[in-house]
């Protein structure tokens, strides 16, 4: 373990970070342009001299991704900052395995599409949900197709007893959280209240994954008739309502 904890890089520790929580299509157009400016400021370094902008400017603010999208992938978002979360800090790694601790995460942002976009989000979703239905089947060729090899002998068929369930087996594994986002909205199309041992029952999922994915998406209904039950917040619900109106 001493030998672990020297290896370990301090010396911008204290330093105060933003960590910023923002979609897969957003951060693979960060990585694109990243890559390509790079590369550009590589050549022009090579006949101008330094790069006086390390950092290119890759979205316009309000959020507003400078790059264009495709179908109906969001191009507007909205940052919602956040100071009270779990203590945080940013590690890094070189490529040559050295160990460095970056900083604290002083602020946290959660990007979302922006409500000009909603429609197209909600079409996003079910575009994903329906691709995840589909199975892919696979074909197999049998080089001996008389069959024999497919059945049992006379004699050697065994009842099987099942086996017993280990406690292991009966862990719920996370869901890729784009994936299950798109469940719970499947869900709450078929009715509008859910109570979360009815979601955990539908989605298979550990309570704590889904209790933050519902705290994102939607508001607990502490008294009323609908006591003790999640509902989408209205941003969602009108997303979904604005693209089973344009299915129709």
């Amino acid at each position: 373990m001493a030998e672990e904890a020297k290896s370990l890089e301090t010396a911008r520790a204290d330093r105060s970070v933003w960590l910023m929580k923002c979609p897969t299509v957003v951060s693979r157009a960060w990585q694109e342009a990243a890559t390509a400016a790079a590369s550009s400021s590589s050549s022009s370094d090579a006949a101008a001299g330094a790069n006086p902008n390390p950092n290119p400017v890759v979205a316009k603010f309000k959020m507003e991704m400078a790059q264009k999208g495709n179908g109906n992938t969001p191009k507007s978002y909205s940052l919602n900052m956040f100071k009270d979360f779990v203590p945080m800090c940013v590690f890094s790694e070189s490529n040559q395995g050295k160990l460095a601790c970056e900083g604290k995460v002083g602020h946290k942002f959660d990007m979302e599409p922006h409500s000009d976009n909603l429609a197209n989000y909600g079409k996003l979703c079910r575009e994903r949900t329906e691709k995840s239905m589909i199975k892919n089947r696979k074909l197999m060729v049998l080089v001996n197709d008389n069959g024999m090899s497919m059945r049992p002998l006379p004699g050697l068929q065994k009842e099987k007893k099942p086996l017993p369930v280990k406690p292991s087996d009966m862990k719920r594994t996370r869901r890729d959280r784009r994936e299950l986002e798109n469940i719970l909205f499947k869900l709450f199309e078929r009715q509008p209240n859910w109570s979360l041992k009815n979601l955990m029952q539908e989605t298979d999922q550990p309570e704590q994954f889904l209790k933050e994915i519902l705290n994102d998406l939607c508001f607990y209904n502490k008294r009323g008739p609908n006591q003790g039950t999640h509902e989408l917040k209205p941003e969602y619900k009108k997303s979904t309502e604005d693209a089973d109106a344009t299915a129709s």
